[in-house]
């Protein structure tokens, strides 16, 4: 599945689910709130877990599907944001190499 056709299955899902109504500043608030737990994803790996006494150790593949899990979260927030200002996913990748390349003077 291309990133365009995840984009197009995410937003059928959502508007069936009655969350595409939501606008993109309340986006932005779940978007936080994915980042929230894609840093406690991150800490946990890199800190070899959260070290908190109502956690279970996590086994590394369980510690990487989490983290995942939450990067897959914040992505679809973002492709729906993008897709509520009408704008495909996949033309981000254009507009941030061009920058980069032009910022740094770069093939």
């Amino acid at each position: 599945m291309t990133i365009d056709e995840h984009q197009d299955w995410l937003v059928d899902f959502y508007k069936g689910r009655d969350w595409y109504r939501f606008s993109p500043m309340n986006r932005l608030v779940f978007l936080s709130e994915e980042i929230g737990e894609l840093s406690r994803a991150v800490r946990t790996i890199e800190l070899n877990g959260r070290d908190h006494p109502g956690d279970r150790a996590l086994t590394q593949d369980e510690r990487l599907d989490n983290l995942k899990e939450e990067l897959a979260d914040c992505f679809d927030q973002l492709l729906i944001i993008c897709r509520q200002y009408g704008i495909r996913y996949s033309e981000l990748s254009n507009y941030s190499e061009n920058k980069l390349k032009k910022r740094f003077k770069t093939k």
